[in-house]
């Protein structure tokens, strides 16, 4: 069980980063963001990716085509809804933030890091 770290995390914001649930697509504050810097986990604050590597990827979500560092977020095999994807996690807290597909041949990466505008904060340049 991941340990809730921010005491100011809304219903929705838990219910996406302890429960693995998803926000509706177009919805979050980051998915047309242009602003320069770094998103981090809004559970512990962990820098999880770099404005520079974030894409439009026309999901629906905030997207991204490499982390911040190697380990600042990991995967795991996530079999719920019948289909098996790849989860991404906070590297630090472990804190669930949205799942990565290897269908964005328009990146340096290939890699689509498809990521709940509700698990992550940001920290202008």
């Amino acid at each position: 069980m991941v340990k809730q770290i921010n005491t100011r995390l809304t219903e929705n914001q838990k219910r996406i980063l302890f429960k693995s649930e998803t926000e509706a697509p177009f919805s979050g504050k980051f998915y047309l963001s242009k602003e320069k810097g770094a998103y981090l986990c809004a559970n512990c604050g962990n820098k999880l990716f770099k404005s520079e590597a974030k894409f439009d990827s026309g999901s629906g979500w905030p997207s991204f085509f490499k982390p911040y560092k190697k380990l600042s977020v990991i995967t795991r095999n996530d079999e719920s809804h019948s289909i098996t994807r790849t989860e991404v996690i906070c590297g630090k807290c472990k804190a669930h933030l949205g799942h990565l597909f290897d269908d964005a041949p328009q990146t340096p990466t290939g890699k689509r890091y498809c990521i709940n505008s509700l698990s992550l904060g940001f920290k202008k340049n």
